[in-house]
Formats: structure tokens, sequence, C-alpha cells
């Protein structure tokens, strides 16, 4: 499985961006999609999770201002960022999940970066 994040940039404190994460190759048995985030000198934080069967669960940080969803059709999934925050600057990282021994697989990260 390969993923391949975009929609990163730098935008003001209170603006909104939405990143994309495409997933290719044997995406048949993925149970999860989710997105992390590693900030400078941080460890790197789950942000959000989407299931296969659609639940969806976020960090307390983020909840209300981002929204995890799928289209299925493309095997994409998207984290829209809402009431952007400086402290939500970090590279973003795209996860997936296979049901079969819960082997997870990464994007490439793209940078996200919120100026005060």
């Amino acid at each position: 499985v390969q993923l391949v994040e975009s929609g990163g940039g730098l935008v003001q404190a209170g603006g909104s961006l939405r990143l994309s994460c495409a997933a290719s190759g044997d995406t048949f048995g993925i149970k999860s999609r989710s997105w992390y985030r590693q900030a400078p000198g941080k460890q790197r934080d789950l942000v959000a999770t989407i299931t296969s069967g659609g639940s969806t669960n976020y960090a307390t940080s983020v909840k209300g201002r981002f929204t995890i969803s799928r289209d299925n059709a493309k095997n994409t999934v998207y984290l829209q960022m809402s009431s952007l925050k400086p402290e939500d600057t970090a590279v973003y990282y795209c996860s997936a999940v296979a049901a079969i021994a819960d082997r997870s697989y990464w994007g490439q990260g793209t940078q996200v970066t919120v100026s005060s």
C-alpha cells in the first residue's frame, strides 16, 4: 500500500486547510485510516481515525475543529482543518492499518504551518 499526502501549506491562525491522502496498491484489507502529526522536537501524535465501517475518533485537541472523511471510490481520506491555531503547526502524516497482522503503512508527510 502506498500513501501520498497533499494539501499542506502556510495559513494564518483561524484559517482552514484540507489535507488529502490517496492510497494505491492492495488497499482491500485496510481496516482503518488515520492522520498523525509531529511537531519539531515532539513525538508523533494521533489526530483522527476513520474505520472501514465509518466510525471516527479525534484527539481532544482537535475535536470540533477537524473532520476526517473518506471517498471510497477514490481510495482517499481527507482531513478538513478549521479554526487553525499556531499549535497545529506540524508535519501531518497519513497512515493505514491492514486487518492482517495490523500492519501499518505511512505516507511521506505534508507540512502544515499556522502563523499567528
